[in-house]
């Protein structure tokens, strides 16, 4: 399961909005000029502060003129461009997105949350290698970050780095017991390693934890299934389906994280007459 936490980076940058004040010493601009450019700065620090409180409403179409135009009133407050960057990957535009969340770094590159929205976005376009980069660096800067180690943990993943995997996704948990989708992915990479006991005890902690979470369970019974257990397995998967119908697509559960091996087993196990009968519902 993918991290696409983004929305949490937004919050916490966002909190951090202020205009700066000239340095004692530093020389200024004539009075009339240095209130426009102030308030001109305060207004875009406005306009951030209402497109975050639109992206917690999930009205993004509205949020993205208002960070555009905060760009122009403030372009030197990180923020600004760190949230339209950040508007820009959440609607897939990943070009513009890289460049506006480039010139955020630019401004801040000490700010762990562009790194990590950095990484995200270069997981999401495939740039494995590029996001490792980046969020190792964010890591750097806030090392108990659960969403950025559960990102690395995905990142190792996707480039076949199992133990670097799970060592990440373990930290990641440690950070927080609640979070399940960590401790399922450990599991995701036991399966393709052919711990498939392993596997299924780290998808029982997930279902333990959210007992409605589908994928742990459809995992869990996709392996009961292929161990022999037919009538237990069937059972689970279809709980699981009907938790989550979306499960029974073989592509969703890739974008899952779901590796070759464990995916191979599931085409088996959907294609019974039980499932295929529940998937055609």
């Amino acid at each position: 399961m993918p991290n696409r936490n983004w929305l949490f980076s937004i919050l916490a940058i966002a909190g951090s909005l202020q205009v700066a004040l000239p340095a004692a010493g530093q020389a200024l601009l004539p009075y009339t000029l240095q209130v426009e450019v102030q308030e001109l700065e305060e207004n875009g620090i406005a306009l951030v502060q209402d497109a975050v409180q639109l992206v917690r409403f999930e009205q993004y179409d509205q949020a993205l003129p208002r960070a555009k135009l905060a760009t122009q009133l403030a372009p030197n407050v990180f923020q600004s461009w760190f949230v339209l960057g950040s508007l820009y990957i959440q609607q897939q535009e990943f070009d513009q997105g890289l460049e506006v969340l480039q010139r955020a770094l630019e401004l801040a590159p000490e700010e762990a949350g562009i790194r990590f929205t950095l990484g995200s976005a270069y997981f999401q376009t495939e740039q494995y290698e590029l996001a490792l980069q980046h969020l190792e660096k964010g890591l750097e800067l806030e090392p108990n970050s659960v969403e950025a180690l559960f990102d690395l943990g995905n990142t190792h993943l996707m480039l076949g780095q199992y133990r670097d995997a799970i060592a990440s996704y373990q930290m990641a948990f440690a950070q927080d017991a609640e979070f399940w989708p960590a401790i399922n992915n450990v599991g995701l990479v036991k399966y393709e390693q052919g711990d498939i006991t392993g596997a299924v005890e780290d998808w029982e902690t997930a279902l333990d934890i959210d007992p409605d979470a589908a994928e742990p369970k459809l995992a869990i019974a996709v392996a009961l299934y292929t161990q022999g257990d037919t009538e237990k397995g069937l059972a689970m998967g279809e709980a699981a389906l009907n938790l989550d119908p979306s499960y029974g697509e073989i592509e969703f559960l890739r974008k899952n994280l779901w590796g070759e091996k464990l995916l191979e087993d599931t085409r088996t196990f959907l294609s019974t007459p039980q499932m295929q009968a529940i998937v055609s519902r």
